[in-house]
Formats: C-alpha cells, structure tokens, sequence
C-alpha cells in the first residue's frame, strides 16, 4: 500500500492595525508610460569545444560565412564544416530610462541542434526593438548553469547548456523611448479594484491636496501640485512612499495536486452544518495452487482467492455559525480528523451549496 503525504498551507493575513496592512503606493501601482521594452538580436558563439552546429542546421554556416565576408574573406557556406560555432537567439530587457552607456543582462539560447554553449563567447549582436531599430549591442563570456558530460552513448546532462546569461553583457547605444514627466501623472493599478483605487485618491489628496481623481477601477489622474512643479521625479518619488491599505479579494486558491489550500482573512462562512463519512472498501485477491492427487489424470491448477472487506467510519458532524471566519473553519476541521483532500472536497461543496462567500478557484 502506498502512503501519500500530502501538506497543507493555511495562510491568514490578520491586521491588527491599519498601519500594519499598508502597502507603498510604489507596489500598487505603475506610471503611465514607464515600462520594460523587450530587445531581441540573432547572433553567433564561437569557441565552442566541439559542441557548436552540425551541418544540419544551414543558417549557422550561412552566417558564418556573410560574417567572414564582411570582414574580407569569401567563403562557400556549402563549404564550412565548423562545430566550434552555433546560431542563438539573444534576448534583453531595456528598462525604463536607460541611456546611452549602460549595461543591461543578456540571454542567448541555441536554435540549431547545438548540444551546450559551454565555453562561448558571443559576437557582436544587435539587438533590436519592435521598431527595427538596434537599442543595444551585446559581446562577450557566457555563462552556462548546465554542463554535458560523457559521449558514445552514455552522457549526462545537468539543467540547461544550451542556453546561457551575459551579465552586463549590452551596452545600450540608444536611449530607451520613455515619457517626460508633466503637469498631470496617470496611474495604472496592478489590480483593477474600485475600493482600492478610491483610497488610493483619497490618500494623495489627504498629502498633497485635491490632486487625484479615480477615472476607473484601473486609472487614476494625478496633476502636479504647485509646490512641485518643477520638480516632477521629486513628487513621483515622494507619492510612491504613500502607504494604502489595499483592499483584498475573498479568495481560496487550491492545488488539488499538492494538496495545497490558501485563504485570506475575508473569507466568511454562511451558517451550514458539515456531515462527513468514509466508506472504505478493501479487495484482496490471492492465488492459490490446487496439486492433483498423485497417479490421477488431473492437471495443476492455479485458483484465485477473493476477499471483500467493506468498513464505514462515523460520520464527522461540524456546524458553522453565522460569520464564522477560515480560522474557526480550519480548526474546526482539523480538530475533526480532515485531511487536506477531505477539507478541499468540503470546500467545493461549500461554493456549491452557496455558503462560501469567497471566490473559489482550482489549479
């Protein structure tokens, strides 16, 4: 018999006071405009021991060969047999303000059929925004968190060499496309939330004056105080540090695979009575051996044994009064006996029953 050991987590953010749930406005919200660009590039990594394209892959020979023409050298493509080279795909987050100058993280990852970059470096790569236009350029080291070992046959392969990292590995040759801060901000929520939004305005206009004005769930305009108006990232700077309580969602998250249950503080329970059995029924099936008397026609025989055992435990009777909240819930049926399984079942019957005031969802 297999024994599953399943682990239960019961998370319940209880605030004590006000001040204990606030949140920085910084965490909750983002500024219109200023946002990560994805960069992209197509690149070659030399150096390789062996471990680069084989002849199968066509355009890692192509590239290799416009490159060396590029650099006075005429080249068949159809002629280079080179395995110290392979074709990445080089990718790069720009963030918000970068100039001309600084160093940003790469990633270069095998296309062809390149077993492990282990030991390459990678050759000037422009990379390039969703207009065209080159914002970086990318050379150097890689790192590999992989190795490939062994060969013949018989090879191990730890994580992932054919991808690899190069920290600091662009240089950003032209400025990321970023707004100018003016006379009015917009705010975009993380989380679309109207109360949350509303105490988010009233916080702003309770520090700075009547300032904010909640356009939605999702947007809030902000115009610059008189106080600030030629300080522009000195009054983003000092509205980020606002703290607001957000308001959360009565959820339930459950991981039916793990046996994972996550709650938060809102959940409320409707007055409900909970009856809970187990019925367990056993079969056990043995093969015995039937032998013929001795001198006799008869043949061995192999004859199957079949035992049905059925045991049906008492039933678990929980009652719930009115606004019974997921700490009375989950001491309630823990006290019971409930496992993680027995307590995710009474939770979706809960939701179907109506008495669950919380959005329930399975993943």
């Amino acid at each position: 018999m297999k024994k599953i050991l399943v682990s239960v987590l019961f998370l319940q953010a209880v605030a004590t006071f006000h001040a204990a749930a606030a949140t920085r406005l910084k965490e909750l919200v983002s500024l219109d405009g200023v946002r990560d660009n994805q960069l992209m590039g197509y690149g070659l990594v030399v150096g390789l021991r062996g471990t680069g394209d084989t002849r199968q892959t066509v355009f890692s020979a192509q590239s290799l060969a416009n490159l060396l023409e590029r650099m006075g050298m005429t080249v068949s493509s159809t002629a280079i047999q080179v395995r110290n080279t392979a074709a990445v795909m080089v990718t790069a987050t720009l963030p918000p303000y970068a100039q001309t100058g600084a160093r940003i993280d790469v990633t270069a990852a095998a296309v062809g059929d390149a077993p492990s970059l282990q030991g390459g470096i990678l050759l000037m790569t422009g990379l390039k925004g969703p207009d065209g236009q080159v914002y970086a350029v990318a050379q150097g080291a890689m790192v590999i968190g992989g190795f490939v070992a062994g060969g013949q046959g018989n090879t191990q392969v730890v994580n992932h060499p054919t991808v690899g990292r190069l920290p600091n590995g662009a240089i950003v040759e032209r400025a990321a496309p970023s707004p100018v801060l003016g006379s009015q901000l917009r705010l975009h929520l993380q989380r679309a939330d109207f109360a949350t939004a509303a105490r988010i305005t009233g916080a702003l206009n309770e520090r700075f004056g009547k300032v904010a004005h909640a356009d939605n769930s999702a947007l809030i305009t902000v115009q610059l105080p008189d106080s600030f108006r030629d300080k522009q990232t000195e009054f983003v700077a000092e509205m980020e540090g606002v703290t607001v309580e957000p308001d959360r969602v009565a959820k339930i998250v459950v991981n039916e695979r793990t046996g994972t249950i996550i709650m938060g503080k809102q959940v409320r329970i409707a007055p409900v009575a909970i009856m809970q059995g187990n019925l367990t029924v056993e079969i056990q099936t043995t093969q015995e051996v039937s032998q013929p008397n001795p001198f006799s026609s008869g043949t061995t025989q192999v004859v199957p044994q079949v035992n049905v055992g059925v045991r049906q435990d008492a039933a678990k009777n929980v009652v719930l009064k009115e606004g019974a909240t997921v700490e009375e819930l989950v001491q309630t049926l823990t006290s019971v006996g409930s496992n993680p399984r027995d307590i995710i079942s009474i939770l979706q019957n809960l939701k179907s029953a109506g008495a669950l005031e919380a959005e329930l969802e399975v993943i």
